[in-house]
């Protein structure tokens, strides 16, 4: 009986792989999460059935899809060589003040449709090689199917180790300002999907589409890339920005170090990050004042809330505990959820701050989940119940309650 309500629930999914632990580390899921919840699929548990349901979806969409490659935009870097990365700054237009619209200027919050196109960006390559990595990734760990770990493999030599089709490891033309710069250090927060695809690569440890050769392959790009991050001017600016980008810098940097190995460094940028981010982003009453001062602001709230708790998650995975660390008057990573956390209830409290844009509440039900799994209590997975799609989310897979 319960074989054919698994079967029924996934339909023609090999189910052998649950209860098989394909790999012990996997840094963006809590620590057994994953095992955790193998067994409760095991068990016929029905929300996350429908959670792998989704996955499986969103695994065989990117299965039919091209593979990502910086080859594929047809403008130039200025080094010459369309392996180096590059996009255009998406929160700047060309000057309506100037005959060629140089330089261009500042609106935030206003996406420049230009910073999106794949004729003259890698941003849109580089998202989906990573939500592709990821989705085949995970779908190979849930499910056996080795084709799912074929596919993850390909997309991750296409972008990482084919000579023809590589990126070279670094960002020195992110985010470029026309008419002002090459690049800058805030273009690497877009590389926040390398670290993302090369933490679940390793999922694919037992699979015989990513041997090993390649995964040390793989290694050696993440090596050269993470010392250009630590050590190259644009890594340096983005990890002294103080407000998300220097979050997601943390969450990129720790992420890659802990996939290399490099526990000492990861170490190291957690416990900093208790002084250089939670406490300098984080008022006493839970306001976070660099975002608020935004077009967006509710939407930039959420977005460096959720690389806090990514950050906080890693911080699982290395001994840091940053989930419940607070500053002597009262600054933490809880209280900046709890005051969000009216804001996305539904219905949500009215936001009287500036936000030119929808808000997506919706996108808040990972961040509660973690502080359901961190702080206990019924608060935080109340409103999650609220959302009607909540049972389908992949958080569901990696935050398992």
């Amino acid at each position: 009986m319960r074989f054919l309500i698994l079967s029924l629930a996934f339909s023609l999914l090999d189910l052998s792989a649950i209860g098989a632990d394909l790999s012990p580390h996997y840094f963006s899921a809590k620590p057994g999460a994953l095992m955790k919840a193998k067994e409760k699929l095991a068990a016929g548990d029905k929300q996350l059935a429908k959670a792998l349901k989704k996955l499986v979806k969103d695994a065989d969409k990117a299965l039919a899809e091209p593979l990502p490659t910086v080859m594929s935009k047809e403008k130039m870097p200025p080094s010459g060589d369309k392996h180096d990365y590059m996009s255009i700054a998406p929160y700047f237009w060309p000057n309506p003040d100037t005959k060629d619209g140089l330089p261009y200027v500042r609106h935030d919050g206003k996406v420049n449709p230009e910073s999106r196109d794949p004729k003259a960006n890698d941003s849109p390559a580089i998202k989906i090689m990573g939500d592709n990595v990821e989705s085949l990734a995970l779908a190979y760990y849930f499910t056996g199917n080795e084709t799912y770990a074929e596919g993850a493999a390909k997309v991750a030599r296409t972008w990482f180790l084919d000579p023809a089709t590589r990126m070279t490891p670094h960002l020195k033309y992110a985010q470029a300002i026309m008419g002002v710069n090459d690049g800058r250090g805030t273009g690497i927060l877009e590389a926040l999907h390398i670290s993302v695809a090369a933490d679940a690569l390793g999922l694919l440890a037992e699979s015989k589409s990513w041997p090993k050769d390649d995964q040390q392959a793989l290694k050696e790009w993440l090596r050269t890339y993470h010392d250009w991050l630590i050590q190259s001017e644009p890594g340096k600016d983005e990890q002294n920005a103080k407000n998300n980008h220097g979050t997601f810098y943390d969450v990129q940097a720790v992420r890659i170090a802990l996939v290399l190995g490099r526990d000492d460094s990861a170490k190291r940028m957690l416990e900093e990050a208790k002084q250089r981010r939670i406490a300098v982003q984080i008022d006493p009453d839970g306001k976070q004042p660099l975002e608020l001062d935004r077009t967006t602001s509710f939407s930039y709230s959420r977005f460096n809330l959720f690389a806090l708790t990514e950050l906080a998650t890693l911080g699982e995975h290395a001994g840091v505990d940053l989930w419940n660390y607070t500053t002597e008057d009262g600054r933490s990573i809880r209280k900046a959820i709890d005051f969000m956390l009216p804001y996305a209830d539904v219905p949500p409290k009215a936001w009287t701050l500036p936000q030119i844009k929808d808000k997506h509440e919706s996108e808040f039900m990972p961040i509660f989940r973690q502080a359901t799994l961190a702080y206990g209590g019924e608060a935080y997975e109340a409103i999650i119940g609220k959302y009607e799609d909540s049972p389908s989310k992949r958080f569901q897979l990696l935050f398992v309650k």
